[in-house]
């Protein structure tokens, strides 16, 4: 006799960043034909597991996401890709203040390293000083402003609630002593901050 499964696992992680997803706006859906994208009409696009660095995770692009979505305003909620062009040079400034405004949030919730995105930006995340708000650059601006917009909706309270469910996980995980046994590099939990 055959067995037929009743349900579907989800990831923990997956499953808490699809529910941020979903209560800020935001259907997602996976694919091999893109990284991330979204499409002014509710529905964010991240490659599937295949198409993803070893260290990204759908926790981290759906953030990345929505810092972006910080960055630009809740009128760019309803432009594709937040009205962004990621085929120019047009909005490195933005993609600068993006990155510091999700080492602030992740940061905050001692998850800096473990939400780092994952793209050719990332030296510049890594550069970025304790506070990611300091020093002079004129992306500095743009993410206070994304900073002062994850309080209100729609972003808040998930965005926080996310970070938070987040950093609990990855703290049972450590506590645990959790390791891959086939993985060649460490866990990226055990460079967690308390």
């Amino acid at each position: 006799m055959e067995r037929k499964s009743r349900h579907v696992y989800l990831d923990p992680l997956d499953a808490i960043w699809l529910t941020v997803a979903d209560r800020v706006g935001f259907r997602v859906r996976r694919c091999s034909d893109a990284y991330a994208s979204t499409d002014g009409q509710g529905v964010m696009t991240i490659g599937d597991p295949s198409t993803l660095d070893p260290d990204d995770c759908l926790a981290q692009m759906i953030l990345h996401e929505l810092c972006h979505s910080l960055i630009e305003g809740s009128q760019s909620l309803r432009l594709p890709d937040f009205g962004l062009a990621n085929d120019s040079e047009r909005d490195v400034v933005r993609e600068h203040a993006c990155l510091r405004l999700q080492a602030w949030l992740s940061g905050a919730h001692g998850l800096r390293c473990v939400l780092a995105p994952t793209t050719d930006f990332r030296s510049y995340y890594d550069a970025l000083p304790e506070d990611p708000f300091g020093g002079d650059d004129p992306a500095t601006e743009l993410a206070r402003t994304g900073a002062a917009r994850s309080e209100h909706p729609p972003w808040a309270p998930h965005l926080r609630q996310g970070l938070e469910a987040t950093a609990r996980v990855f703290k049972a995980a450590r506590e645990l002593g959790a390791k891959d046994p086939n993985a060649e590099q460490p866990p990226i939990w055990r460079e967690l901050k308390d």
